[in-house]
Formats: C-alpha cells, structure tokens, sequence
C-alpha cells in the first residue's frame, strides 16, 4: 500500500508545484548528455551503447544508494525521497500546460500563434500546418507523451520504486534527443531508441487499453488492432491508435519533418481534430490515471485482506 500512497503524493505535488520552474534536473541531464554526445559521438553502434550507459547508469545507481540511506536514516525520509523522485519523473501537470495555449489559439484562430504553442511538444515541421493539422499534431502529442511520461513512469515505479522510474525517465530523455532515423544518429542513436522501445513495450499496451476503458472502448479496440501496427513506432502506432479510436477523431496522416513530408498511416475515427480533440485528449489522460491509482488501491486492499485471512 505504501506505493499506492507514494504515487498518490507524487501527483498531488505535480498538480500543485507542476515542473520546477527555475531548474528541471532533466535539463541538467540533457547537458551532461550533450557533453557524451559532443565527445563520444561516432558512427558506430558501440558508441552509442557506451554513451547510454555513461548518461544512464551511474546517475540511477546514484539515485538507489540515496533512497537505501535515506531509508536507513528514517522510513519517513526515505519515502518522501521516492514520492520526491516520482514527481520530478512524472510530467501530467505539463501536459495540460503544453495543450491550453494550443486550444486557446485554435478556439480563437490564431493560426500562427497555434503554430508556435504546438512547436514547443513536436518535432514535426509546424510552420507551413493548417489549424486542422496543428490539432493533429496536438492531439497525438498528448496521447503519446501521456504514455511516455506519465504511465510508463509509473508503471515503472510501481515495479522498481524510484530508482526504476529514474532510469527509465533518463532513458526515455535519451531516445528524445538521440533516437533519430537520421544518417547521423541511425547508429549511434540506435541504443537509445531500442532500449526505449523495450522499456515501453508493455507500458504501451496497457495504456492503449487504459484509453479504451476510458473512452469509447469498441472503436479504440477496433482502432487498435486494425491500424496499431501499422505505424513505424511499435509503442505509438497502439497508444495512438487507440486513442484516436476512444476520441473518435481522425489522427494521423502526412507530416513534415526535418525538411521532408513523411508519409504517416490514418488513425482513429469519426470527426476531424480540433481545439476540442487536444483537450479531449489530455482529459482522457488524467481519467487513465485516475483508473490506474484506483486499481493499485483494490490491489492494495485485497492483498491486504488476504494476508490477515
């Protein structure tokens, strides 16, 4: 029960503090993964290889000696430290952030202000999108970043405590910057990319069932099976697939990116996206982890009763 409760803390502390605003310690370790990048970088798979585990390992080894001390020291400390680590690893409070000025500029039709709101969450090409694509881009964003930041953290703090929710936020980071399928980090970047496609298996797929329950289920099971697989991500095609299905909206699509129109498979169903996709979204994120706290507590209570059986 006390990582029921440890979670429970984590969200409160991200609804009411939302991302450290003077420094993130995720951008302290975006530099020291620049400086790997800056001098360990080659086209060579080994390198990459090495470079993740640099970025990677020592700092969550460091991260799991801080929580046993701190544990030694008090329980109390120790699981104030992990809910701490939690909420700097969780991002839900962000999403919201990143979706409202979307939705404002697209309810008001400021195009180019819609532009710049989505170029903050997508690497796409935003600049020459219709409103109809920025919805698109924003919807999709929502979806799969509610995935990767939110529920795959705490998939894996449920499973590792803190110092599993930190590698895999620190891993999830890397696959940001270095998981490309450009000449420059097709090799280089492939560590990163893998292991992150690895770490969010699973997750994915409890997530893409997670937006079914809390959406409408039919048509984001159909969404799911028809069109998940199609895409060239084998954690997004699902995640979004099914989103789009329990959304009912119209996902997917041609893209730009990088200077080149990449063709991308239709996802979903029903209306086209708009303002009210991207909070539809986001809205189906925050009920998802509502589901997910509730299911830990009945887990909780019945083990409970079963051990005093």
């Amino acid at each position: 029960m006390s990582t029921v409760w440890l979670i429970a803390a984590a969200l409160v502390l991200d609804r009411r503090l939302g991302e450290p605003r003077r420094w993130h310690p995720l951008v302290g370790f975006g530099q020291w993964a620049g400086w790997l990048d800056r001098h360990l970088h080659a086209d060579r798979y080994a390198r990459g290889v090495l470079a993740w585990a640099l970025a990677v390992l020592p700092i969550s080894l460091c991260c799991w000696m801080l929580v046993v001390q701190a544990g030694r020291v008090s329980p109390w400390l120790g699981w104030a430290l992990q809910a701490v680590l939690l909420y700097l690893c969780i991002g839900l409070r962000s999403l919201a952030q990143h979706a409202a000025p979307i939705i404002k500029a697209l309810r008001a039709g400021e195009l180019d202000q819609a532009r710049r709101a989505v170029s903050m969450i997508v690497s796409r090409d935003t600049g020459a999108l219709d409103a109809r694509q920025v919805a698109v881009a924003g919807t999709e964003s929502m979806l799969e970043n509610g995935s990767d930041a939110v529920f795959a953290a705490l998939f894996w703090f449920v499973l590792l405590g803190a110092p599993g929710v930190v590698a895999y936020r620190l891993a999830n980071t890397l696959d940001a910057m270095w998981g490309y399928r450009t000449p420059h980090w097709r090799r280089f970047g492939w560590a990163a990319a893998r292991i992150d496609d690895g770490l969010n298996w699973l997750p994915a797929r409890m997530v893409a069932l997670t937006y079914a329950l809390c959406g409408c289920t039919g048509a984001a099971l159909a969404c799911w099976r028809r069109q998940g697989g199609r895409w060239d991500s084998p954690n997004a095609g699902p995640v979004m697939a099914a989103g789009a299905g329990a959304l009912r909206v119209r996902l997917g699509g041609g893209a730009p990116y990088h200077g080149h129109w990449k063709r991308r498979p239709r996802l979903g169903l029903g209306h086209a996206a708009d303002a009210g996709s991207v909070a539809a979204a986001t809205s189906l994120v925050q009920r998802g982890v509502v589901l997910w706290w509730l299911i830990l507590l009945m887990s909780g209570v019945l083990i409970g009763v079963v051990k005093h059986a």
